[in-house]
């Protein structure tokens, strides 16, 4: 069953639930355009939650759902507020959602918590996940080690729930890759960065438009902490203390309400931009649901000329 099927969507494509990008509104969007909009708790409380969580349901009557990251201090009320909203979908990361997800079960929540290894897969199917998004280390923002394209099939033959594709898919042929690979469907966010309806400042947007493909860098490795963001003036001076032997809190001096200036600011120099490698695919400004057709059309015509080649 592909994803669209399974959450009642249009398109098989989940929006990355972005800190301080995927607010209520960004959500209704993609959520209109025939994807799953997801809320981003990064970066909030959890009176905004509740606050976005009213914003997108006065703007879409479609499916929507929240990525709850675990490092929230407000995670254990945010659990319980999503569960008392009915929300359709959870996504959770930066850590193990197992205590909450028979809270989200008994709501008749879906549970897709975003995993970096084949064990993390395992045990979220045993705790009673719907499914889980098996992200590689293409991706923007918070990484793991392993690559989508072994990451994915090993999780895939691993585990008998829905796996959903993350990392390094921008297009129509990456998204048959995925297919191919075993997935459902696909969460993506960098390519939705340049989407018309995308909250990000318009030096964000256009710093992603310029970027080629070896323009990402991944800080943080060296303490454990790996964010994959488009090199800059800030990436450039932490990874220079990183190999000079800098511990975490002087690290962590670089990035401090570092996404905050880039996506609200406009701060493309000192600021996070976070993108993953396909940020050089992004070639112009578009609206949401063109982005997301285009991803699904395109994979269908791969798979179509595939089919042809075998005949």
């Amino acid at each position: 069953m592909r994803l669209n099927e399974l959450l009642g969507i249009e398109f098989p494509i989940i929006q990355g639930g972005m800190a301080n990008i995927a607010t209520g509104a960004f959500a209704a969007a993609v959520s209109n355009a025939g994807g799953l909009g997801l809320i981003g708790t990064g970066g909030m409380n959890l009176e905004m939650l509740r606050e976005h969580i009213a914003l997108c349901r006065s703007l879409t009557d479609k499916p929507f759902g929240v990525n709850l990251m675990l490092m929230n201090p407000d995670t254990e009320a945010m659990a319980q507020l999503v569960a008392d909203e009915h929300i359709a979908v959870v996504t959770t990361g930066a850590g193990n959602p197992g205590k909450y997800l028979p809270l989200w079960n008994e709501a008749g929540i879906k549970v897709f918590p975003v995993v970096s290894s084949v064990a993390l897969a395992r045990r979220m199917e045993q705790l009673g996940a719907t499914g889980v998004i098996a992200e590689g280390g293409e991706s923007g923002g918070h990484v793991g080690d392993m690559t989508t394209m072994a990451l994915v099939p090993q999780v895939v033959d691993a585990v008998r729930i829905p796996v959903v594709a993350a990392g390094g898919i921008a297009d129509g042929r990456q998204l048959a890759a995925a297919y191919a690979l075993g997935a459902c469907g696909a969460q993506v966010g960098t390519c939705l960065l340049v989407s018309e309806e995308c909250p990000v400042h318009e030096n964000y947007k256009a710093a992603i438009l310029k970027s080629k493909d070896n323009d990402t860098a991944v800080t943080g490795r060296s303490v454990g902490a790996p964010v994959r963001c488009l090199k800059n003036q800030m990436t450039r001076a932490y990874i220079r203390r990183e190999k000079e032997g800098a511990d975490l809190e002087e690290l962590e001096q670089f990035t401090l309400g570092s996404l905050r200036r880039a996506v609200f600011e406009g701060d493309i120099k000192n600021g996070s931009v976070m993108a993953g490698q396909v940020c050089g695919q992004c070639r112009e400004i578009r609206p949401v649901r063109d982005i997301l057709s285009d991803l699904t059309t395109g994979a269908e015509r791969v798979i179509a000329g595939l089919q042809g080649d075998r005949a």
